[in-house]
């Protein structure tokens, strides 16, 4: 081998165990399509995630509100701290206080309360579980910057610094005070959020500030609606394609494109000013509107396949969509590449946690097959299609998985079921590394009967399971290592460690035990 040879491999070897070791959570759902891929993780792997368990639990100083508590996890390697370097994983709490633990041990590094004099809006669903009146959006990470950034109750952004809390960035009025945000998303410099269900009077649509320049922060928004409907309140917020738009499922309410109300539909908005540049409608969003089946309960993934850019959506009818990115609906937006059958919900019940929430996950494997994950809530339709591979009874819910393949007449992308897991109860969106899925059973009661009193009633504590991601075989479960269920939350995976969390205001880490 030459000496040039050498270094290149040095080099390769090098670029290799950064990217192992670079492994981070910076954002709901991995990155800002929301994929769920952690495509950085080596450590766990099918072979060894068996092994896995509770490395440790730290629960923080936080009162939950109705069925919220605390934000689902994020995480960053090698941040420099009061007690050394350390990798940090961030939970913001419903009442008010972010929190930074070490990744290592759980200890808590430092804690951020924001103060507020501000009251809330008259919203018609004000102080109920659908507007909390605290933070309800998932923070983001700015690694360039070393800035946590978070919306506070008052609906305020703060950037908060990595490493001890100091707040470096605004505060900035972005959004109303107590609105419903969903997690943020940054994509080269602009946050990213949207707000849904009229909380705090905020109006529903997609808003972004730009903060490159701490003393010019530009504010945009664009508006869904012209009353307190068509918010996008899936778990993950804005999506944000490499293609610079932003994807949405709307909620239910009026529909008349002209007039400015796009519910029960799927957005493409542009990231460069908000305008909306597509929709589609799904051909029966008059049942879907009547049914409330809104598409608001679940957020799309971006991905790409061949030389396509695609979108997935599934939502609460328990159907999954496949547009083309560039042409949601086609000429008439209702006309989509690929309609799934009916995969759950037989019962066709809009509010009993059956049919698909959450968000839809996404990777590619190592020969090059691009799958696509869905939770379903509730048993599997009766009349669905058959899937190969069955792994046991699944009642209270389920994952789903399918290749993402080519259709033999016209070449299109279709869905190929693969497998169907056994019983989750009630699950979140799946994330992907390495091979294994790693999914949560949240023990959550989502009957929205009797108020929000009942629902903390007739719970179970979730569960944390990992399946092999192509045949969906469970390798691991956290068994009775959690104690309390979580209501609308998600995973982190970084450096080999997968983080939870639930509705005492607990944060679980697992990973291998040595």
């Amino acid at each position: 081998m030459t000496r040039r040879n050498k270094i290149a491999v040095g080099l390769l070897l090098v670029g290799l165990l950064q990217s192992a070791i670079a492994g981070e959570w910076t954002t709901f759902g991995h990155d800002p399509q929301r994929t769920g891929w952690a495509f950085e993780e080596t450590t766990l792997n099918p072979t060894n995630v068996p092994q896995m368990g509770l490395l440790w639990k730290a629960k923080v100083d936080n009162q939950f509100y109705s069925l919220s508590a605390i934000t689902a996890p994020v995480a960053a390697n090698k941040i420099s701290t009061v007690k050394g370097i350390r990798n940090v994983v961030y939970v913001a709490g419903i009442s008010g206080t972010v929190f930074a633990l070490d990744a290592q041990t759980g200890e808590e590094l430092w804690k951020y309360a924001f103060k507020t004099v501000a009251l809330p809006g008259k919203g018609r669903y004000q102080g109920t579980f659908l507007c909390p009146n605290g933070i309800t959006a998932t923070p983001v990470i700015d690694k360039s910057t070393g800035i946590l950034y978070v919306i506070a109750s008052d609906g305020a952004l703060y950037g908060l610094d990595l490493g001890g809390g100091k707040v470096r960035y605004g505060p900035v009025q972005f959004v109303a005070p107590f609105a419903k945000s969903a997690s943020l998303n940054l994509v080269d410099g602009v946050i990213y959020t949207t707000l849904a269900q009229g909380c705090g009077t905020g109006v529903s649509g997609v808003y972004s500030i730009d903060v490159r320049d701490p003393h010019r922060p530009i504010i945009r928004q664009m508006l869904l609606s012209n009353t307190d409907t068509a918010g996008i309140w899936g778990r993950g917020g804005p999506v944000i394609g490499k293609d610079g738009k932003i994807y949405g499922g709307t909620a239910d309410g009026r529909t008349d494109p002209i007039a400015g109300d796009f519910s029960n539909m799927v957005v493409s908005i542009a990231t460069k000013d908000l305008s909306l540049t597509d929709y589609f409608l799904p051909a029966n969003w008059e049942v879907i509107r009547r049914k409330d089946f809104d598409l608001g309960a679940s957020s799309p993934v971006w991905f790409g396949w061949k030389n396509r850019e695609l979108v997935a959506g599934g939502f609460k009818e328990g159907v999954i969509y496949l547009m083309d990115a560039q042409s949601l609906g086609g000429k008439d937006h209702q006309t989509p590449i690929y309609v799934s059958p009916r995969l759950g919900n037989d019962k066709a019940s809009c509010c009993e946690g059956h049919g698909i929430w959450g968000g839809l996950s996404t990777y590619r494997d190592t020969d090059g097959q691009t799958w696509l994950f869905s939770p379903m809530g509730g048993p599997p339709s009766s009349t669905g299609p058959r899937f190969p591979i069955t792994n046991g009874e699944n009642p209270h819910g389920s994952v789903m998985a399918f290749k993402v393949v080519a259709d033999p007449k016209t070449q299109n992308p279709i869905l190929e079921p693969a497998w169907i897991s056994g019983d989750f109860n009630v699950p979140d969106p799946v994330i992907i590394a390495n091979g294994v899925v790693f999914g949560l059973s949240t023990g959550s009661n989502e009957v929205q009967r009797g108020g929000d009193a009942k629902r903390l009633l007739n719970t179970r504590p979730a569960v944390l399971k990992a399946l092999d991601a192509k045949t969906g075989k469970e390798l691991y479960n956290s068994g009775d290592a959690m104690t309390s269920w979580v209501h609308f939350s998600g995973l982190a995976i970084a450096d080999g460690r997968v983080y939870a969390v639930d509705h005492d205001s607990t944060v679980y880490c697992f990973g291998l035990k040595k």
